[in-house]
């Protein structure tokens, strides 16, 4: 007598949009090679971790076993005095990109007519842009940057129509670099339809040092329809906690909260980062240090004559082209892992001084520069 069950014989079928998406690359960790210090290079990580005091904090937390606030209120109020906004209006998230989520699962998506809304960004930009907007039913309108690797937002305006319901903008980049400028932001805002969400993407925040920077906050408070995303994953140093937010008038966060993932931040998370703001001058004590490397690494390049686009965030970006994967391969024979786009360029974290002193040696030793812009 057969005991095959017939239902299990079907091969099981994921949504069909799932063959239309990218996969997430996530950066790889550095290969061992003997006689060297390896170094990852590759994921935008705080190579100097957390402050020790939010290190202190978590390690006597024992109350894992009992579920978070869900509405993460002990981070809220400490935001909220941080940021001087009402607490209400943050929403919590799993990193930036778990507030991300929360918010396209919200405003974008397929329609009861069958029709997907479009998301908008700029490309290339955030590799998860494409999944997520994927992901939540809507479809993606990438338009491409200038040659500088800066949003090309006259272009951005005019592809809004009717089915538009998010536009993303990314500052400073990921992964070229480039800020969005307030005056260009303000007057792009303007020319959208305030029915549609615009979302400013602030995870490298705490590192640009241009003064004529976008601050979203400051769009928040001028425009209804203006959401921000931050985080704790980079300048903080907690990555490994998924720690983010999303910041926007009550008219949004009442739907934010809606479709907010239930204890999306743990206990040990949020106390991290609530410890992290209130030792925040330590925090920042870090950051400049990276920013010194990330100005040394940028000044070493162009002394070599490369071109590259400015730098903001806590990387820079070399526009390698077909060359990206041989630079990557040879950065890791030099036990450096970097992140490299398929043939549009190679992405390099700023990461210990060691790190970065070998891979300006790398590329002083690399005969093919990225091509100019």
């Amino acid at each position: 007598m057969s005991t095959e069950n017939p239902r299990t014989v079907a091969a099981i079928a994921p949504r069909p949009v799932l063959g239309k998406l990218p996969s997430y690359a996530a950066g790889k960790p550095p290969v061992v090679v003997e006689g060297l210090q390896s170094f990852k290079l590759s994921s935008n990580e705080n190579p100097l971790g957390p402050i020790p005091a939010v290190l202190e904090a978590i390690s006597s937390r024992t109350d894992v076993n009992r579920y978070p606030d869900s509405l993460s209120t002990t981070l809220r109020t400490e935001l909220g005095r941080f940021l001087d906004v009402p607490a209400s209006d943050i929403v919590a998230g799993a990193g930036s990109l778990g507030a991300l989520n929360q918010l396209l699962a919200t405003f974008a998506g397929q329609n009861d007519d069958g029709k997907a809304d479009e998301v908008i960004y700029a490309w290339r930009s955030f590799e998860a842009y494409p999944i997520c907007v994927g992901l939540a039913g809507a479809e993606s309108v990438q338009i491409p940057l200038h040659p500088d690797g800066t949003h090309d937002l006259q272009t951005m305006a005019a592809a809004v129509t009717v089915r538009t319901r998010v536009i993303l903008l990314c500052t400073p980049n990921n992964p070229t670099g480039p800020i969005l400028r307030t005056a260009e932001v303000e007057n792009f805002i303007q020319a959208v339809p305030s029915d549609v969400v615009i979302v400013i993407d602030e995870a490298y925040l705490e590192f640009v040092r241009d003064e004529d920077a976008v601050d979203g906050i400051a769009m928040y408070r001028k425009y209804p329809n203006v959401v921000v995303l931050r985080t704790f994953s980079k300048a903080h140093g907690l990555a490994g906690l998924r720690v983010g937010y999303s910041v926007s008038r009550p008219e949004l966060t009442q739907y934010l909260r809606v479709a907010a993932t239930p204890f999306s931040v743990s206990t040990v998370a949020e106390h991290a980062a609530v410890t992290s703001l209130q030792h925040y001058d330590q925090v920042a004590e870090r950051v400049q240090s990276l920013v010194d490397e990330r100005e040394r690494v940028a000044a070493g390049l162009k002394e070599l004559g490369w071109s590259v686009p400015d730098a903001q965030g806590n990387f820079v970006w070399l526009n390698l082209g077909s060359n990206s994967s041989e630079f990557a391969a040879l950065a890791e024979r030099k036990a450096l892992s970097v992140r490299a786009f398929g043939n549009e360029g190679v992405r390099v974290s700023i990461g210990e001084v060691e790190a970065n002193s070998r891979f300006l040696e790398l590329c002083a030793e690399y005969t093919k520069a990225p091509l100019s812009f």
